[in-house]
């Protein structure tokens, strides 16, 4: 690999955060037992907190952010991989404490790398880390033993990166999902995803201790009052998987839907799920749980980047949209 590569910088001065696409050092990669030329990366909101001042995701500075990345492995230390794998990586600490996959090479822990067998480098980061997210939500309302006949699951922000695959992988598993979304010119793509009906947002204005009985189980992307609202309205038993706090990080709630329905409230953190376990959900994401749409909404380069993590942040974005490494 070269001694310097390009890569995109974010760097905190004081109360801001200056941005820019530069040549980093290969030594200045930080840690690892592989190193891998990056194919593809993908853009989530926390890449858009990680490079903004009151973001309090970023954990040092300067950061190449990336929380994810997927490539082919150009050297390695570890036993577990050679040169020529093809593999993925996000979460733990990657694109937030450690240099990620905006850039053209990342240095990682083995112990974070997942081989990719039946996936491109391309379709595993169409699903990437929100795809993971909603692939674990997935998997906790099946382990929860809520099946397709229990009836309808709500999923909210539908037209975001986790909410679009989530209503996708609920769908190819039978269940009757129901997308709650804002943006009415997504009613057609969610379709498109398996959606068998959409709702706007949620009604927050009077949330009563227990709603009627509507929702079998939820995926959550959002927070705040929609999931105080979902969990009044949860059937008895159900569950909804929590990921996002797009609509605040409070929960009003009571201990009504818990002691009366016995609801779950399952949070999902896709960060630091054990290797092993992350492991075998995405050799079920190329296998039975595999979307039905690989398809990102938009494709971009390292020179992109700055507008399209301010587009997530002001949620003008809709599902993928994935980072391409450009390697002459």
């Amino acid at each position: 690999m070269p001694e310097q590569f390009a890569a995109f910088v974010a760097t905190k001065d004081d109360d801001t955060v200056h941005r820019e696409v530069r040549q980093w050092a290969r030594d200045d990669l930080g840690d690892g037992d592989v190193i891998i030329r990056v194919a593809y990366s993908s853009v989530n909101y926390k890449d858009g907190l990680a490079t903004i001042a009151k973001g309090q995701v970023a954990r040092v500075s300067p950061l190449i952010p990336g929380i994810d990345l997927a490539g082919t492995v150009v050297e390695s230390t570890s036993d577990e991989f050679t040169a020529g794998d093809h593999v993925l990586a996000h979460g733990y600490a990657l694109g937030v404490a450690h240099h990620g996959g905006y850039a053209q090479f990342a240095r990682v822990p083995a112990d974070w790398v997942v081989p990719l067998d039946a996936l491109s480098a391309r379709d595993a980061m169409t699903i990437g880390t929100a795809g993971f997210t909603a692939a674990m939500s997935v998997q906790r309302i099946q382990d929860r033993g809520i099946t397709p006949q229990d009836g309808p699951v709500l999923v909210t922000g539908a037209s975001g990166g986790v909410g679009s695959v989530g209503v996708d992988l609920l769908a190819g598993q039978g269940y009757d999902v129901v997308a709650s979304t804002g943006d009415t010119s997504a009613h057609d793509w969610l379709r498109e995803r398996g959606a068998s009906e959409i709702i706007d947002r949620l009604d927050t204005d009077d949330i009563r201790p227990l709603g009627k009985h509507r929702w079998a189980a939820a995926v959550d992307c959002l927070g705040g009052a929609p999931l105080a609202a979902i969990l009044s309205t949860l059937s008895i038993g159900g569950i909804v998987a929590a990921s996002g706090n797009t609509a605040g990080l409070s929960l009003e709630t009571t201990v009504a839907p818990f002691i009366l329905r016995g609801v779950t409230l399952a949070g999902i953190d896709s960060a630091n799920l054990a290797i092993d376990e992350r492991r075998a959900l995405w050799a079920r994401l190329a296998d039975d749980l595999r979307p039905s749409v690989l398809e990102a909404s938009d494709e971009v380069g390292l020179d992109q980047l700055e507008d399209t993590l301010d587009a997530i942040l002001d949620a003008r974005t809709r599902g993928r949209i994935l980072v391409r490494l450009d390697h002459d």
